[in-house]
């Protein structure tokens, strides 16, 4: 199947509410539509995940991140621009999300995907899609598509074929919290 083929089918699952299986910029991830409280709720239950634990979004530009927050630090901008690898910010005062995404405190984790597929299929979907590891909470994160266990891969609705045979080892995002005080706290490096 040919890129634009995937991102598109892919597309018209999201817009249906439907969970998918896709690559990222960091590891193979579950999503979803960020906005829809119900396909959300479906990717808690696949990853067996309690929905106190806050999931990220994608988005494809910084402009499009700004559409989810009251108020964007500055600094977060040079950060955005200046990472040298792939960059989730928690940000707090999140709006226009699905408000079982947030954290208990109301802050979102996001980033901003450089990822040609991840990317495209953000700026078609024209919303911020739910990336979270394609695992059950508490197992190792898949390196690659053959680490994905097929109990996860029964659950969605749609699965990527772009980039199933890469064996690369994949790295997660590094997390950086700030918050409204200006406070800044690195969570993974």
């Amino acid at each position: 199947m040919n890129c634009d083929l995937d991102i598109k089918n892919a597309v018209e699952v999201l817009r249906k509410g439907g969970v998918i299986l896709y690559p990222t910029d960091t590891i193979w991830g579950i999503g979803c539509d960020a906005t829809n409280p119900e396909a959300v709720k479906r990717v808690y239950e696949i990853k067996k995940r309690e929905d106190s634990k806050a999931l990220i979004c994608l988005v494809d530009s910084a402009d499009r991140m700004q559409r989810y927050f009251r108020n964007v630090p500055d600094v977060a901008w040079d950060l955005v621009d200046y990472a040298t690898k792939p960059l989730t910010l928690i940000l707090d005062d999140a709006v226009n999300i699905a408000p079982n995404l947030l954290a208990e405190d109301g802050s979102l984790g996001i980033r901003v995907t450089h990822e040609e597929f991840s990317r495209q299929m953000c700026y078609r979907f024209q919303k911020a899609i739910v990336s979270t590891s394609a695992n059950i909470s508490g197992e190792p994160s898949p390196q690659n598509f053959y680490d994905i266990s097929d109990e996860i891969k029964n659950q969605v609705d749609y699965i990527v074929s772009f980039r199933r045979g890469e064996k690369t080892k994949a790295q997660p995002s590094q997390i950086i919290k700030l918050a409204k005080d200006g406070a800044v706290k690195i969570i993974r490096g």
